[in-house]
């Protein structure tokens, strides 16, 4: 019989980013047409189901969540299998501005995260059965991986250039090692990438949109 006051293991911090060939997240403007537009883009989703069984939650930032919001929820399953799981699993979105984070049509909303990114992402993980997996939300982001809180890092490279845009990682981080855990590749050119992350002590404070 399980003790209840034994500490229950944490799950995995995800950071998964789609990214093109040549390493950038975003076009310089913002733009994400790189991949959406990509025949390769939807290789992987028989294996992003397989990871969402492991997931207890989503986490986004601001400019991520009014993507996905806007998207998912009228998502047809037959089309785009992740659908399904991803609009049941409980959401959250990090952000100072937000008050409420419906979640477009479906009748359900995530819950607004306020305050430190950092810290409401690390109180979370304690709350929280299985792993969390944040995708996009490039300020989130940076200061995680700033943070040294990222687990796991996955890269799901198209095979696009697109000369100049918005790294997955942030300008400042330094230099990290990271260990390669797995490769896969795709017949239409998509190439997934996990690498397990380094854990350090620094934790600086952001602000949430």
């Amino acid at each position: 019989m399980k003790n209840p006051n034994q500490r229950r293991d944490m799950g995995s911090l995800i950071v998964e980013q789609i990214i093109s060939a040549d390493g950038y997240a975003a076009g310089l403007d913002g733009s994400i047409d790189f991949f959406v537009n990509a025949r390769s883009i939807n290789e992987a989703d028989k294996d992003q189901l397989h990871l969402l069984e492991r997931v207890g939650a989503i986490v986004l930032g601001r400019t991520t969540y009014g993507m996905f919001a806007s998207y998912w929820p009228q998502a047809d399953p037959l089309e785009e299998p992740v659908a399904a799981p991803l609009n049941a699993l409980p959401k959250y979105v990090v952000s100072n501005t937000l008050t409420q984070a419906p979640w477009e049509g479906s009748g359900e909303s995530a819950t607004v995260l306020r305050g430190d990114g950092v810290a409401s992402v690390r109180s979370l993980r304690e709350r929280v059965d299985g792993d969390l997996i944040v995708w996009g939300s490039l300020t989130l982001c940076d200061a995680l991986l700033r943070a040294g809180q990222v687990d796991r890092l996955r890269l799901r490279m198209v095979p696009v250039l697109i000369g100049a845009g918005r790294s997955f990682a942030p300008r400042d981080i330094g230099q990290r090692a990271l260990a390669l855990k797995s490769v896969k590749e795709y017949p239409e050119g998509l190439v997934v990438l996990e690498y397990q992350c380094p854990r350090n002590q620094a934790e600086p404070r952001i602000g949430s949109a």
